[in-house]
């Protein structure tokens, strides 16, 4: 079986076909123009990222080190909170599409458990949102004040 490109036949010498040798035409863009070569759903968009993981009471120093150093280790990471048993990172992470996004967030803290010296705690909760969906709930009155300062801090 012969694979065919849009807008050509099948037989040979048809429309579309060119004789040996004969290039085809370029066409150019104008100025301003889009390209359309791949459909929106295929570029990376922006995921709004809230991870929360939880588990045994862990010194609070230590906590708070560790979180700074996978701050340090990923500068994408916005803002942490801890307590001695639980913890949220808020980030934004880009990606293809929300599955992209949270398969990427599932495997942060166990990826950085070592390198940052995590306490060994599970992830008990993840929510993921576009872009548009975030904006939406800061205008809303939702979700975190955009005053909050980035970095990491206790609950």
């Amino acid at each position: 079986m012969r694979r065919v490109r849009p807008g050509t036949t099948t037989s040979r010498g048809g429309v579309g076909s060119r004789a040996a040798g004969e290039e085809r035409a370029l066409t150019s863009v104008a100025a301003g123009d889009r390209c359309l070569v791949g459909e929106p759903h295929d570029l990376p968009r922006l995921w709004h990222v809230t991870l929360s993981v939880s588990g045994g009471r862990a010194p609070i120093a230590e906590v708070r080190r560790a979180l700074e150093q996978l701050a340090h280790d990923h500068p994408f990471l916005l803002t942490s909170r801890y307590a001695e048993d639980h913890a949220e990172i808020r980030y934004w992470e880009e990606a293809r599409d929300l599955h992209d996004a949270a398969a990427v967030a599932l495997r942060l803290w166990g990826e950085h458990r070592q390198t940052a010296g995590l306490p060994p705690w599970e992830i008990v909760g993840l929510e993921v949102i576009d872009r548009a969906t975030y904006h939406q709930r800061i205008a809303a009155g939702y979700g975190p004040a955009p005053a909050t300062p980035v970095g990491v801090h206790p609950f």
